[in-house]
């Protein structure tokens, strides 16, 4: 079973989502591995100054240090095991590694204020 260290150190040398470590992805998280891979594709993750922001179906949800706004996140996985994260914590750490964020220079609070 692959793990988050193992598939972002294959995906920093690789910088690209190669068959290989899509594969690694998806072993280590399943469907939540495709989805990130999918919300990556879709340029679903935006960087703001102050958050990550991955865009889901029909919410926006926030990731930061390591955790996210989402359900999954808050009722569903074992936070004291740093390989179950949610696909939106996935697709944060697979998009920078790629050059995939779409950048945006200002604050998500403020721009939240209008969502």
């Amino acid at each position: 079973m692959s793990t988050v260290a193992e598939w972002t150190e294959a995906l920093a040398t690789a910088g690209e989502l190669t068959p290989d470590v899509v594969d690694r992805i998806i072993e280590a998280h399943g469907k939540r591995g495709r989805r990130a891979i999918e919300a990556v594709g879709e340029q679903r993750v935006k960087g703001y100054r102050d958050f990550t922001v991955v865009v889901g179906y029909s919410e926006e949800y926030v990731v930061e240090r390591g955790g996210c706004t989402c359900e999954d996140s808050q009722y569903n996985l074992d936070t004291e095991d740093p390989d179950e994260l949610c696909w939106h914590v996935i697709a944060a750490k697979i998009a920078p590694r790629i050059d995939a964020v779409d950048h945006h220079d200002m604050w998500y609070s403020d721009v939240r204020e209008f969502v």
